[in-house]
C-alpha cells in the first residue's frame, strides 16, 4: 500500500480504482489488480 498527499493521480492509474474512507482515512482500493491500493496522508 502506497501513501500519498493527494490520491488524484493514483485513481487515474486503472479504471477499476474505487476511492473508500474507512475510519477517516481515504484509500484507494482495487479488487481486479491489489497492486494499486493506496492511502492519504
Amino acid at each position: 500500500m502506497r501513501v500519498r498527499n493527494s490520491l488524484k493521480s493514483a485513481k487515474a492509474r486503472d479504471k477499476n480504482c474505487i476511492v473508500v474512507i474507512r475510519k477517516r482515512r481515504v484509500r484507494i482500493i482495487n479488487k481486479k489488480n491489489p497492486r494499486f491500493k493506496a492511502r492519504q496522508g
